[in-house]
């Protein structure tokens, strides 16, 4: 028997689902003609906040945006250092470059594969200005070790959510849980946009003062330019899509975590390894991602049966070309080796059907040993 093509996420049946209230949405905006910075922007932003909990929000243009916003908005530059982890998007590391700073790896925990809180001292100089974890495949970093190290040391925590909106640690929303979150709306992301975008959280007035400026050429009113900034603001289109998809995305976080549990059940006992939660945290579950001994093999046997799969991040920050001067070897990050070099994400949407389930399911079981 044939199988069809399963979408690997299916922004087509969410879109088709949500399609009267996205045109809508966007149909307001196409009448008032306020594209930039329109209150569709505002509106997101005090949803997001309240959301998130946290008291003030404000979009961007993408999630990289977010996380270079956020640096400048902190002061960090040319001589300081931001710790991060190698197994992520560049987009991590790639802002603190860009910033004028030094970025410093640190690896990953072996069960769920954000930053090891455990190495963070041994990084920290007198140079170092922040910490950057990142919210990996839809759950936050050990947050709470993460933040107690920070202010043993006096550094600012930037919280790379760009992935973990909507998850939880110890009860609190991720985007909210460092001095400042970012996160990003790229269509793939478990809440995401038709385009770019992004948002910026915090619970600081001075710096969420200093961030809706910067997103906005610095501008601190008309003709006003008290600092130096960048054009990075949200489209109020990609506000309106955003906001229709909102009004739902409590309900798909449950979808996606129904898919998460047939697949861990599926996987129980089998050579593939699936991914670990934290006891801390929940999932919104941005990607569902296994290790495998015989990766490529099961990667062409699951293409054979019409279910796509992706081997992310599969060359570490510390392997790019981009930070060779930064004096990083092979095997200097064993965790975020050995992860890169066996990782498969599977396809994950709130949209998979029962039977897509089984079939993903019933082709990993039947491979796996």
């Amino acid at each position: 028997m044939t199988h069809p093509t399963i979408p690997f996420i299916d922004l087509k049946s969410q879109f088709s689902a949500l399609e009267p209230q996205i045109r809508e949405r966007m149909d307001r905006v196409l009448a008032h003609g306020q594209y930039i910075l329109g209150p569709e922007v505002t509106e997101l932003e005090e949803q997001l906040a309240d959301f998130v909990g946290v008291t003030h929000c404000y979009g961007v243009a993408s999630g990289t945006d977010a996380l270079q916003i956020a640096l400048m908005a902190l002061g960090v530059g040319p001589g300081d250092e931001v710790i991060t982890v190698p197994y992520t998007w560049i987009s991590s590391a790639e802002t603190i470059a860009l910033v004028g700073a030094r970025p410093v790896f640190v690896d990953i925990q072996p069960d769920t594969w954000n930053m090891d809180p455990t190495q963070l001292e041994a990084a920290i100089t007198e140079r170092t200005r922040a910490i950057m974890p990142v919210g990996i495949y839809g759950q936050p970093a050990d947050m709470a070790a993460v933040n107690a190290i920070a202010d043993r040391h006096g550094l600012l925590v930037v919280e790379d959510a760009a992935q973990s909106l909507g998850s939880t640690h110890h009860g609190k929303r991720a985007g909210g849980l460092g001095t400042i979150g970012c996160t990003s709306f790229f269509p793939s992301k478990p809440l995401g946009c038709y385009g770019d975008g992004g948002a910026l959280f915090t619970d600081n007035p001075d710096l969420a003062q200093r961030m809706k400026q910067i997103r906005n050429h610095g501008q601190a009113k008309k003709h006003h330019h008290p600092i130096l900034g960048i054009n990075a603001r949200l489209d109020t289109l990609q506000a309106a899509v955003l906001l229709a998809k909102l009004e739902v995305f409590d309900q798909e976080i449950d979808q996606r975590q129904t898919v998460a549990s047939h697949y861990a059940r599926a996987l129980s006992g089998s050579s593939i390894k699936a991914p670990q939660v934290a006891n801390s945290n929940t999932s919104v579950w941005a990607q569902y991602t296994v290790l495998s001994d015989d990766r490529e093999a099961l990667k062409e046997r699951l293409k054979a049966e019409g279910i796509p799969s992706v081997n992310y991040y599969a060359v570490p920050m510390h392997r790019q070309p981009v930070f060779a001067d930064l004096g990083y070897q092979a095997g200097d990050f064993p965790v975020s080796e050995h992860v890169a070099d066996h990782c498969l994400s599977l396809p994950m949407s709130p949209a998979l059907t029962a039977s897509q389930i089984d079939h993903i399911t019933s082709t990993l079981v039947a491979r796996a040993d």
